[in-house]
Protein backbone atom coordinates (compact mmCIF):
# COMPACT_ATOMS: atom_id res chain seq x y z
CA UNK A 1 0.00 0.00 0.00
CA UNK A 2 0.92 3.69 -0.65
CA UNK A 3 1.83 6.07 2.39
CA UNK A 4 1.75 9.18 2.65
CA UNK A 5 4.28 12.16 2.68
CA UNK A 6 4.65 14.90 5.22
CA UNK A 7 6.66 18.29 4.87
CA UNK A 8 8.66 19.12 7.62
CA UNK A 9 12.55 20.08 8.95
CA UNK A 10 11.80 16.66 11.06
CA UNK A 11 12.01 15.66 15.05
CA UNK A 12 15.55 17.54 15.29
CA UNK A 13 16.83 20.16 13.09
CA UNK A 14 19.13 23.29 13.20
CA UNK A 15 16.74 25.10 11.25
CA UNK A 16 12.72 25.06 11.65
CA UNK A 17 12.62 26.14 7.73
CA UNK A 18 15.27 23.12 6.04
CA UNK A 19 12.27 21.00 4.95
CA UNK A 20 12.36 17.93 3.28
CA UNK A 21 9.94 14.89 2.28
CA UNK A 22 9.49 12.26 4.98
CA UNK A 23 7.54 9.14 5.11
CA UNK A 24 4.10 9.19 7.52
CA UNK A 25 3.59 5.61 8.19
CA UNK A 26 5.29 2.57 8.52
CA UNK A 27 5.46 -1.01 6.30
CA UNK A 28 4.68 1.57 3.26
CA UNK A 29 5.87 1.70 -0.13
CA UNK A 30 6.55 5.35 -0.98
CA UNK A 31 7.45 7.07 -4.46
CA UNK A 32 7.40 10.45 -5.74
CA UNK A 33 9.09 11.98 -8.87
CA UNK A 34 9.74 15.00 -9.91
CA UNK A 35 10.40 16.64 -13.26
CA UNK A 36 13.89 18.34 -14.68
CA UNK A 37 14.71 20.20 -18.05
CA UNK A 38 16.46 18.04 -20.11
CA UNK A 39 19.96 17.54 -19.64
CA UNK A 40 23.09 16.17 -21.53
CA UNK A 41 26.18 14.58 -19.50
CA UNK A 42 27.98 13.48 -22.22
CA UNK A 43 31.76 14.39 -21.67
CA UNK A 44 30.69 15.58 -17.87
CA UNK A 45 30.72 14.47 -14.62
CA UNK A 46 27.33 13.56 -13.49
CA UNK A 47 27.00 14.42 -9.64
CA UNK A 48 24.05 12.31 -7.59
CA UNK A 49 23.37 13.36 -4.70
CA UNK A 50 20.71 13.25 -1.45
CA UNK A 51 20.45 13.43 2.27
CA UNK A 52 18.53 11.18 4.02
CA UNK A 53 17.43 10.69 7.89
CA UNK A 54 15.80 7.60 9.73
CA UNK A 55 14.40 8.91 12.51
CA UNK A 56 12.43 6.03 13.39
CA UNK A 57 15.50 4.12 13.60
CA UNK A 58 14.65 1.81 10.57
CA UNK A 59 14.58 -2.20 11.03
CA UNK A 60 13.68 -2.98 7.38
CA UNK A 61 13.91 -0.52 4.19
CA UNK A 62 15.57 1.35 1.76
CA UNK A 63 15.83 5.51 0.82
CA UNK A 64 16.61 5.23 -2.86
CA UNK A 65 17.14 8.37 -5.30
CA UNK A 66 16.43 7.09 -9.03
CA UNK A 67 17.29 9.22 -12.39
CA UNK A 68 14.47 8.13 -15.02
CA UNK A 69 13.52 8.92 -18.54
CA UNK A 70 12.02 11.90 -19.65
CA UNK A 71 9.32 9.84 -21.25
CA UNK A 72 7.54 8.17 -18.24
CA UNK A 73 4.50 8.30 -17.27
CA UNK A 74 4.72 10.25 -13.61
CA UNK A 75 0.79 9.11 -12.44
CA UNK A 76 1.90 5.52 -12.31
CA UNK A 77 5.90 5.81 -11.24
CA UNK A 78 6.23 3.21 -9.06
CA UNK A 79 8.84 0.67 -8.03
CA UNK A 80 8.74 -0.95 -11.54
CA UNK A 81 8.92 1.96 -13.79
CA UNK A 82 12.47 2.19 -15.58
CA UNK A 83 15.21 3.82 -14.23
CA UNK A 84 18.69 4.45 -15.60
CA UNK A 85 20.38 4.90 -11.77
CA UNK A 86 19.17 3.51 -8.64
CA UNK A 87 20.95 4.96 -5.45
CA UNK A 88 20.80 5.05 -1.53
CA UNK A 89 21.27 3.37 1.93
CA UNK A 90 19.26 -0.12 2.27
CA UNK A 91 18.77 -1.45 5.80
CA UNK A 92 17.24 -4.68 6.47
CA UNK A 93 18.14 -7.20 9.06
CA UNK A 94 21.76 -7.79 8.53
CA UNK A 95 22.06 -5.81 5.24
CA UNK A 96 23.23 -2.48 5.89
CA UNK A 97 24.93 -1.31 2.81
CA UNK A 98 24.42 1.30 -0.15
CA UNK A 99 23.04 0.41 -3.37
CA UNK A 100 24.21 1.67 -6.41
CA UNK A 101 22.67 0.06 -9.75
CA UNK A 102 23.50 0.97 -13.01
CA UNK A 103 20.90 0.26 -15.74
CA UNK A 104 22.57 -0.87 -19.40
CA UNK A 105 21.04 -2.70 -22.41
CA UNK A 106 17.87 -3.67 -20.78
CA UNK A 107 19.58 -4.77 -17.80
CA UNK A 108 19.65 -3.45 -14.12
CA UNK A 109 23.20 -4.39 -13.10
CA UNK A 110 23.94 -4.16 -9.27
CA UNK A 111 27.31 -3.14 -7.78
CA UNK A 112 29.82 -6.53 -6.66
CA UNK A 113 31.68 -4.18 -3.70
CA UNK A 114 29.70 -3.91 -0.92
CA UNK A 115 29.94 -0.23 0.62
CA UNK A 116 28.10 0.28 4.42
CA UNK A 117 25.72 2.72 5.06
CA UNK A 118 24.96 4.48 8.02
CA UNK A 119 22.79 3.01 10.83
CA UNK A 120 22.04 6.14 12.91
CA UNK A 121 18.92 8.15 13.45
CA UNK A 122 20.99 11.42 11.90
CA UNK A 123 21.16 13.03 8.54
CA UNK A 124 23.63 11.69 6.19
CA UNK A 125 24.63 13.06 2.53
CA UNK A 126 24.83 10.30 -0.02
CA UNK A 127 27.34 10.97 -3.50
CA UNK A 128 27.42 9.07 -6.23
CA UNK A 129 29.82 10.59 -8.80
CA UNK A 130 30.26 8.83 -12.40
CA UNK A 131 33.16 10.39 -14.83
CA UNK A 132 33.48 10.66 -18.48
CA UNK A 133 36.08 8.30 -18.56
CA UNK A 134 34.09 5.35 -16.86
CA UNK A 135 35.32 5.61 -13.13
CA UNK A 136 33.15 6.43 -9.97
CA UNK A 137 33.39 7.62 -6.77
CA UNK A 138 30.75 7.21 -4.03
CA UNK A 139 30.91 9.52 -0.81
CA UNK A 140 29.18 9.67 2.86
CA UNK A 141 28.91 12.65 4.41
CA UNK A 142 31.71 13.79 1.75
CA UNK A 143 33.60 10.76 2.85
CA UNK A 144 34.83 8.59 0.18
CA UNK A 145 33.78 5.24 0.98
CA UNK A 146 34.58 3.77 -2.50
CA UNK A 147 36.16 4.32 -6.12
CA UNK A 148 37.36 2.72 -9.12
CA UNK A 149 35.91 1.06 -12.46
CA UNK A 150 32.85 1.18 -14.00
CA UNK A 151 33.20 -1.72 -16.28
CA UNK A 152 35.23 -3.94 -13.08
CA UNK A 153 32.91 -2.85 -10.22
CA UNK A 154 29.70 -4.09 -12.46
CA UNK A 155 29.33 -6.84 -14.99
CA UNK A 156 28.43 -3.96 -18.17
CA UNK A 157 30.74 -5.46 -20.48
CA UNK A 158 30.24 -9.19 -21.55
CA UNK A 159 32.98 -11.66 -19.85
CA UNK A 160 36.24 -11.77 -21.63
CA UNK A 161 35.94 -15.78 -22.13
CA UNK A 162 33.09 -17.40 -22.64
CA UNK A 163 32.20 -21.51 -21.79
CA UNK A 164 31.82 -23.35 -25.08
CA UNK A 165 28.54 -25.35 -23.55
CA UNK A 166 29.16 -28.19 -26.22
CA UNK A 167 32.69 -28.59 -25.30
CA UNK A 168 33.48 -32.30 -23.96
CA UNK A 169 36.13 -34.03 -22.98
CA UNK A 170 37.14 -36.71 -25.62
CA UNK A 171 35.85 -40.53 -24.51
CA UNK A 172 39.67 -41.67 -23.21
CA UNK A 173 40.68 -38.71 -21.74
CA UNK A 174 41.74 -39.26 -18.34
CA UNK A 175 41.88 -36.98 -15.48
CA UNK A 176 45.25 -38.02 -13.55
CA UNK A 177 47.76 -35.03 -13.41
CA UNK A 178 50.42 -37.54 -13.65
CA UNK A 179 50.62 -40.18 -16.24
CA UNK A 180 53.70 -42.84 -14.87
CA UNK A 181 56.26 -43.87 -18.42
CA UNK A 182 56.18 -47.64 -18.27
CA UNK A 183 59.00 -47.30 -20.21
CA UNK A 184 61.20 -45.00 -17.99
CA UNK A 185 64.23 -46.50 -16.52
CA UNK A 186 66.44 -44.87 -13.49
CA UNK A 187 70.48 -44.49 -15.01
CA UNK A 188 72.91 -46.84 -14.51
CA UNK A 189 74.59 -46.44 -11.42
CA UNK A 190 71.72 -44.38 -10.18
CA UNK A 191 71.15 -46.07 -6.64
CA UNK A 192 74.92 -46.15 -5.79
CA UNK A 193 75.05 -42.43 -5.67
CA UNK A 194 74.63 -41.05 -2.16
CA UNK A 195 72.10 -39.15 -0.46
CA UNK A 196 74.79 -36.68 0.94
CA UNK A 197 78.27 -35.93 -0.22
CA UNK A 198 80.62 -34.36 2.03
CA UNK A 199 81.62 -31.13 1.68
CA UNK A 200 85.93 -31.28 1.72
CA UNK A 201 86.34 -27.39 2.79
CA UNK A 202 83.76 -27.49 5.56
CA UNK A 203 84.91 -27.06 8.66
CA UNK A 204 83.82 -27.12 12.54
CA UNK A 205 83.23 -23.34 14.08
CA UNK A 206 85.19 -22.91 16.76
CA UNK A 207 83.44 -21.19 19.94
Amino acid sequence: MAGEWNYTSGKWSGDLNDKGIQTSEDYRFYAISAKFPEVNNKGKTLVFQFSVKHEQQLDCGGGYMKLLSGDIDQKNFGGDTPYSIMFGPDICGSTKKVHAILHYKGTNHLMKKEVPCETDQLTHVYTFILHPDATYKILIDNVEKRTGSLYTDWDLLPPKRIKDPSAKKPEDWDDKEFIPDPEDKKPEGYDDIPKEIPDPDAKKVVI
